[in-house]
């Protein structure tokens, strides 16, 4: 999947007002499922997107793992948008079900396997193509 599809999926199924608003969730996103999950384990996933979000993840902090629940997940990614938890939830869900489409199913089965129960809200959207 092109970068463009995947920021053009992502602005629709979030029903963002914007091509930027749709980068910034999906560049937030990736960000803190990079927190989460860790370097390593989102090299995996990464590797089979767009070079755009390929770069930016590579250009950030390489970190382990960190342990945190879905709250927190949340307020992570609200925070570097800059918008209150509840919209960050709709782009965290949009972006998850962009991710499921342009990548194997192995590999976000493998990438979900990274999430616990509570979680499970995220990654209830149903898939764009």
């Amino acid at each position: 999947m092109e970068y463009s599809e995947f920021i053009t999926h992502v602005q629709s199924l979030a029903q963002s007002t914007s091509r930027a608003e749709a980068e910034l969730a999906t560049l937030a996103t990736i960000e803190t499922i990079a927190e989460r999950i860790g370097s390593d384990e989102v090299k995996k996933l990464v590797a089979q997107l767009p070079d755009e979000l390929r770069n930016y993840l590579q250009a950030g902090d390489q970190e382990s793992a960190k342990s945190f629940n879905l709250q927190e997940f949340i307020a992570r990614t609200s925070q570097k948008e800059n918008i209150d938890p509840v919209t960050a939830v709709n782009h965290v869900r949009a972006v998850f079900a962009v991710l499921q489409n342009a990548v194997p199913p192995e590999i976000f089965t493998a990438f979900h396997s990274h999430f616990s129960h509570d979680y499970e809200e995220l990654f209830t959207t149903a898939p764009t193509t």
